[in-house]
């Protein structure tokens, strides 16, 4: 598969990210591993997760975890040909610990339980997963430069922030002379391209590689919904409640993106990716899946 350097460091990761949200419910670890393994073998390097992910079962406080915990078994004598990146910011607790944001106790006690879980002693990159209004920014960065210089953290990024506390970001790195993030990841798709009205200029205007998630719409560009009619079993939308009712509207552009693919002779969710890999600042895109079939399409159109 086509691998692409993120700007600014040595890190060449393929230009279809896989997204490890599912894992947990309603992919369980054997089918992660197959994944996973399935993934390396056909280069796809990089791979996504969040201290917070545990499958369609999961809530903001609930434990989390176990995605990482997959990806850790799954990556046993593997690990060096993988490039994984995971995030600390959201709610997480159990009975022994709870916590939450970007202050320094909290994502020194996450990074530790992400390793530990991941079975390493690094991760390539840690990113801040959403903005903290209870911590100041310089410290949150400055316990980033300090994961750093430990060896557990390679590189930093960051996902939901505004555009303005990117630009913060920047200001505090170059201030102290530490390390600038080097990867961002907003949502963008087809339907949804309100990140590039600011949030991605600005990524671009920094060298920050931007990498998008939600890039199929919660499923809905991949084809398999259709106005009027049931959600398929096993979809995202009859699983998890996730995804809501498009109005009218929604539905028209949705129909207008199909055809699009057509013309363009590509399967709605090659069609999908490949609009997003091909705008501007984009380094990869993140695609969740519960089958490996689901991801051979991106083989295909990216090799």
């Amino acid at each position: 598969m086509e691998q692409r350097t993120i700007p600014t460091t040595d890190l060449k990761i393929s230009v279809v990210c896989l997204g490890t949200m599912t894992f947990g419910t309603p992919v369980g670890q054997s089918d992660a591993a197959k994944i996973i393994h399935w993934c390396l073998d056909n280069g796809i390097n990089f791979i996504d997760t969040a201290d917070m992910y545990e499958g369609y079962t999961r809530s903001l406080g609930s434990p989390g975890g176990k995605s990482e915990a997959y990806i850790g078994s799954a990556l046993k004598g593997r690990r060096a040909h993988a490039i994984i990146t995971t995030k600390v910011g959201n709610p997480v607790g159990d009975e022994s610990y709870q916590g939450t944001g970007l202050g320094k106790d909290h994502m020194l006690h996450q990074i530790d339980a992400s390793l530990q879980r991941l079975q390493t002693d690094y991760v390539d990159i840690y990113e801040m997963h959403t903005s903290d209004t209870e911590t100041p920014l310089q410290e949150s960065i400055e316990t980033m430069v300090g994961l750093i210089d430990a060896g557990k953290v390679r590189y930093w990024g960051f996902s939901n922030f505004e555009p303005s506390s990117i630009r913060k970001m920047i200001s505090i790195c170059d201030e102290n002379n530490w390390p600038r993030p080097i990867v961002a990841q907003p949502t963008l798709n087809w339907l949804d391209r309100h990140s590039e009205d600011e949030y991605i200029p600005t990524c671009g205007l920094y060298n920050i590689g931007v990498t998008p998630y939600r890039s199929l719409a919660s499923g809905m560009l991949t084809g398999k919904y259709q106005r009027g009619q049931e959600a398929p079993l096993g979809s995202r939308k009859e699983e998890s409640g996730w995804v809501d009712d498009p109005s009218d509207e929604v539905w028209d552009r949705i129909e207008e993106f199909e055809r699009e693919a057509s013309a363009a002779d590509l399967s709605p969710t090659q069609y999908a990716v490949k609009w997003i890999a091909d705008r501007p600042s984009i380094t990869s895109v993140l695609v969740g899946c519960k089958r490996t079939d689901q991801l051979q399409p991106f083989v295909e159109l990216f090799s």
